[in-house]
């Protein structure tokens, strides 16, 4: 089938053969006309095969008609990232170049300013990130009131980030008769039921398992010590060819020590993450996709939607927590019909981890050994540790030494004989209570018998027991004649309010 058989209109048809395509994907050939008719779609797809464009070019069709008004836009585009919002943007100017529709993009590290001028000559077409887009509304600065199209893309990616509230808030201000496009590349339980209460009688569009990977990625798994992993990823840098790649990190501060590591070994890398600036994060992403940089060490804010033309490799130096995230890192290779190859590098106690990609998936993942580093396997189930702690016992040889052992005996010191405290001068009036004579009287424990005789005496050698703050057995002594005077000045009242 062919782009002109699926009911598009001229100008998008001549745009799209433009843009080098004739045949849609097979989510674009189900989803589209579902659209055109004006139809719910919830669409689910494997990354990479064009859900991007399953609603952009029906929505470009849809909004030839008509005319925004100032701050009320006429379709809304929630994004997670803002690397995912821009990338969304750059589809809409080279699909609607032949359209006369106004878009705005309104996501995090831009001016207010800017943003706002262009609502006020009014949007056919808004692209926004969740908070962003709250923000401009508590301000006063747009209304949802006449929104015709509704659009959430990567809506996985949205419940993994915690933009479910703010979805749910924005939907409530938006009006019930509209049409809603919900797209994922995987579907859990918890987006299905979302779903279902923001659709009405939807299509639904899924033309591959819920989480698969496509046939032309290559995958492998490299077993390695948390030592080597630096080293066996300079070793498939060096061996594979690699023409640009990106390379994954679990941390933030992972993706910065590995960027620093990877240029003092030579070799032309960047680095992206949530905390750079927005500015730094536009820069670097464009680098890259002018192949100014060839490696991108990168968090998981580029492993959704991002599309780099001919990406040959991604490289996981962590495993992921969740293997969905394994399932969206991989697809940025072997987009559009092209060959990639995925490389996971996991530590020997990471094997429940990679066993649940391999059942998401349903594949295995084949192991590539590399010469020069030492071969281990993944330790069993029973045996793995805790991040926080162990399973099972310590073996001998991991024990920690007792404290004695660890630390130098202290010299007992010979007994001191006991001195009878000095006799204190005569107290001024009652503020120093006369001591008692009878030493009895200093230990209230002392005069009852059953403290003396049911408490052991301490031996020497036993660890000294750390004393509380009532368990004093020395007599308290008064300041007596060198009591500060103005200890015994009398406080004046204070004066608040007038008082």
């Amino acid at each position: 089938m062919l782009f002109s058989e699926i009911g598009l209109g001229p100008e998008v048809l001549r745009a799209v053969e433009d843009a080098g395509y004739t045949q849609p994907t097979p989510i674009q050939e189900q989803a589209i006309p579902w659209v055109l008719q004006g139809r719910d779609v919830l669409g689910c797809a494997q990354t990479g095969t064009g859900k991007t464009a399953s609603f952009t070019l029906p929505m470009i069709d849809i909004l030839a008609q008509g005319r925004a008004r100032a701050r009320m836009p006429r379709s809304l585009i929630l994004e997670p990232t803002r690397e995912l919002a821009a990338q969304v943007a750059e589809n809409f100017e080279v699909y609607g170049k032949y359209h006369k529709l106004n878009m705005a993009l309104l996501i995090g590290g831009e001016s207010f300013v800017d943003q706002i001028k262009k609502l006020d000559r009014g949007v056919d077409v808004l692209i926004a990130t969740p908070g962003r887009m709250i923000d401009l509304f508590e301000r006063g600065n747009i209304l949802l009131s006449d929104i015709k199209v509704f659009v959430i893309d990567e809506a996985d990616r949205m419940l993994d980030m915690g933009f479910i509230p703010d979805i749910e808030r924005i939907v409530s201000l938006l009006p019930r008769i509209r049409q809603t496009l919900f797209f994922s590349a995987t579907m859990p339980p918890e987006i299905r039921r979302l779903a279902d209460s923001f659709l009405i009688n939807p299509r639904t569009v899924s033309v591959s398992p819920p989480a698969s990977t496509a046939d032309t990625v290559t995958q492998a798994v490299v077993l390695t010590r948390a030592e080597d992993k630096r080293r066996a990823l300079r070793h498939l840098l060096r061996t594979e060819d690699v023409k640009n790649a990106l390379i994954f990190c679990n941390r933030k501060r992972d993706v910065a020590m590995l960027h620093r590591s990877l240029e003092k070994h030579g070799f032309n890398a960047g680095a992206l993450h949530g905390d750079l600036p927005q500015s730094k994060r536009t820069e670097t992403l464009e680098a890259f996709k002018k192949n100014e940089i060839t490696l991108l060490v990168c968090s998981d804010v580029a492993a959704r939607g991002l599309d780099i033309a001919g990406l040959s490799h991604v490289f996981n130096f962590d495993v992921p927590h969740s293997s969905e995230d394994y399932v969206h890192r991989i697809g940025r290779t072997g987009r559009a019909g092209r060959s990639g190859r995925a490389f996971m590098l996991a530590m020997p106690d990471e094997g429940k981890q990679v066993a649940a990609i391999v059942k998401l998936i349903n594949r295995e993942i084949p192991r590539v050994e590399i010469d020069g580093i030492e071969s281990v396997e993944f330790e069993p189930e029973g045996e793995t540790r805790r991040r926080w702690g162990r399973k099972e016992a310590p073996k001998d040889s991991e024990r920690r030494p007792p404290a004695a052992e660890s630390r130098p005996a202290r010299p007992v010191e010979a007994p001191v004989a006991e001195a009878k405290p000095a006799r204190s001068p005569e107290p001024r009036g009652e503020v120093n209570p006369p001591r008692a004579t009878d030493p009895r009287a200093a230990d209230p424990r002392a005069a009852d018998p059953r403290t003396t005789d049911s408490r052991p005496e301490r031996r020497r050698d036993e660890p000294r027991r750390r004393r509380r703050e009532d368990d004093d057995d020395e007599a308290v002594v008064g300041f007596g004649d060198h009591m500060p005077a103005f200890l015994l000045r009398r406080a004046r009242p204070s004066r608040v309010d007038g008082v």
